[in-house]
């Protein structure tokens, strides 16, 4: 295996600890409109991602940087084709850092509706525009042959990527609500799990109907390994919700997610953003990828750092492990 190889390989675990950990935070902060009652519940959902979110999005920045050094034609032609989507990303995940700062430093109830209507929709949003993304890179878009994405923003809007955008929208929701019902205690937390059954049925069917359309398309049998990893993780997610086994049915959800994420890496390889005008148009990990002294640098970079990485965000998760409800909560006003 050579060095571009490793590092597309490493590019989609990142992307898929991304997926993992800021899928339950946008899922729980979907949830503050679909499961909080009161302010006070809407708080417990924030204060259960509180300490965490900053660091979950750290996964996407590195991914962002790897493709930047790795593979400089694809981080080129995936920014300028899908800029209009990316940047509404962008803005919605600053609001949403603005959001969770800001909300409580005012009492006046329009001050902090406001916020949390801002938490809302700068979860939902990334959570389908990441699907529609990511499935449009699998599918194929118009780029030429000098890598330049010729096609519209309209383009990006088909019926496959709008599945996309369902499932990660609904899986991250479901992710989120399991995540709930692990950290909190009391009534939020029956009825967390209760709505995460009908968020992982929903999940299942979505997710089903987009992974079978991939494989049919694309895919080979390592892509269906990781499609049938995913659809039984997702199954016994369920099973678990069900049976109240709050801590296996997370494992399991993120599971589903890094079986999902691995399945579209798969069907993609050895391409990094495929063509749809023309196979030998297709931005690949040989041609887009940097010189081999360059990727030689950033494994030794990757070596050093990453444990350290690892190391402490599962000593921030560890630290902020315990449950909390609404007797938890202070008026601080």
């Amino acid at each position: 295996m050579q060095l571009h190889d490793v590092w597309f390989v490493l590019i989609a675990v990142l992307w898929i600890g991304y997926f993992f950990l800021e899928g339950f935070d946008f899922g729980v902060g979907v949830l503050t409109k679909l499961l909080a009652r009161d302010r006070t519940e809407k708080r417990v959902l924030i204060n259960t991602i509180g300490p965490v979110w900053d660091g979950n999005e750290v996964w996407l920045l590195t991914a962002g940087g790897a493709t930047f050094a790795a593979f400089p034609d694809w981080y080129a032609t995936l920014f300028s084709g899908f800029y209009l989507p990316l940047l509404l990303i962008l803005v919605c995940l600053i609001i949403r850092g603005v959001a969770f700062e800001y909300r409580h430093k005012r009492a006046e109830e329009r001050w902090q509706t406001n916020w949390e209507h801002a938490i809302f929709w700068t979860s939902l949003i990334p959570a389908f525009l990441w699907g529609v993304a990511f499935a449009n890179i699998v599918r194929g878009v118009k780029i030429d042959q000098n890598m330049e994405y010729v096609g519209t923003f309209l383009d990006l809007l088909n019926a496959y990527s709008l599945l996309g955008g369902l499932v990660t929208l609904t899986l991250f929701t479901f992710h989120g609500a399991v995540f709930t019902s692990l950290k909190t205690v009391g009534d939020i937390r029956e009825r967390s799990r209760k709505l995460a059954t009908r968020l992982g049925v929903a999940a299942a069917v979505l997710a089903l109907l987009f992974l079978a359309w991939t494989q049919i398309d694309s895919g080979d049998a390592k892509s269906l390994v990781a499609m049938a990893v995913a659809v039984i993780a997702l199954v016994a997610a369920l099973a678990c919700n069900l049976a109240g086994r709050e801590g296996w049915s997370f494992a399991l959800s993120g599971i589903t997610i890094a079986a999902a994420v691995a399945m579209l890496f798969l069907t993609l390889f050895p391409n990094v953003m495929p063509s749809s005008l023309d196979d030998a148009w297709s931005l690949t990990v040989t041609n887009a990828s940097s010189s081999p002294y360059t990727l030689k640098i950033m494994t030794w970079c990757a070596a050093v750092a990453t444990p350290l990485v690892l190391l402490y965000q599962g000593w921030t998760y560890w630290v902020f492990r315990k449950r909390i409800g609404t007797q938890h909560i202070v008026d601080v006003h």
